[in-house]
């Protein structure tokens, strides 16, 4: 899937999530100082300002499919290597990084092993791969787990987001084990968004990213307004945090027997 819409429109969509996931993620692959590290789809550089905050913009790469999220991430992040191009084929050579980093990002791959791949492969021996997604399989996003609940009574039969790469329970896991990483654990990261309103909950919608924002705007204008009705049933009035689970799991690059 392709993300065309603007930084900004992300931000408001995904993008509010980015703090307290990446916090998270970050230290659960126990990145700190003196480490090379690569954030892979980056989008516009949530998790590459965690990263570039703990080891300096001069030690984060980046990279994305999306031209302007690698322009609103290298506005964001001056100083990091901050690239155009896709998981599948990273534009660094072997062992380039003390860790690598994807969050959000596996369902959207082409190619998700091939992915996990690439990022032991530019990984040093002996450093980590970590990877995250949202739990859309059990409703753990609560933000998704709404809208999809409001859509699924509008059309019984869509399937929404559940079952993409990554987002079922032990998926990532299974991959990065799959890869031949090595010390693989799993569990789940905690992450949260603050909304002004309904309205700041329900517009970022209807900017068509991701599948749910693609799924509503190929519905009609009543079929909308069904979906956004259910919607502001289910939330609450005035300001609110919604809380949201991902799936994540981190392994370590095998180091070859004779360097042991």
């Amino acid at each position: 899937m392709h993300f065309t819409g603007p930084a900004e429109q992300y931000d408001r969509f995904m993008g509010r999530y980015a703090p307290t996931l990446a916090a998270a993620l970050a230290d659960c692959a126990g990145v700190r100082p003196g480490m090379r590290v690569l954030d892979v789809g980056s989008g516009p550089g949530g998790l590459t300002r965690e990263l570039a905050s703990r080891v300096g913009a001069g030690s984060v790469a980046a990279v994305d499919p999306a031209p302007q999220f690698v322009a609103a991430c290298r506005e964001r992040n001056p100083g990091a290597d901050v690239r155009e191009g896709v998981a599948e084929e990273l534009p660094w050579p072997d062992a380039a990084f003390d860790a690598a980093l994807s969050a959000l990002v596996m369902a959207f791959m082409r190619d998700p092993d091939r992915g996990v791949r690439e990022m032991a492969r530019v990984t040093r021996p002996g450093g980590t791969v970590a990877a995250c997604m949202w739990d859309t399989t059990t409703g753990g996003m609560t933000m998704l787990d709404v809208f999809w609940t409001a859509a699924r009574r509008v059309d019984p039969g869509v399937r929404g987001e559940r079952r993409m790469a990554g987002t079922e329970e032990g998926d990532i896991a299974r991959r990065l084990a799959g890869a031949g990483l090595e010390n693989v654990l799993g569990g789940t990261l905690s992450a949260r968004a603050d909304y002004t309103g309904f309205e700041d909950f329900w517009e970022p919608f209807t900017f068509a990213i991701g599948p749910a924002g693609q799924f509503l705007r190929s519905l009609s204008a009543q079929r909308q307004a069904d979906v956004r009705l259910a919607c502001r049933a289910a939330l609450p009035d005035g300001p609110f945090t919604l809380e949201a689970r991902a799936w994540y799991a981190r392994g370590t690059v095998s180091v070859p027997s004779a360097a042991r």
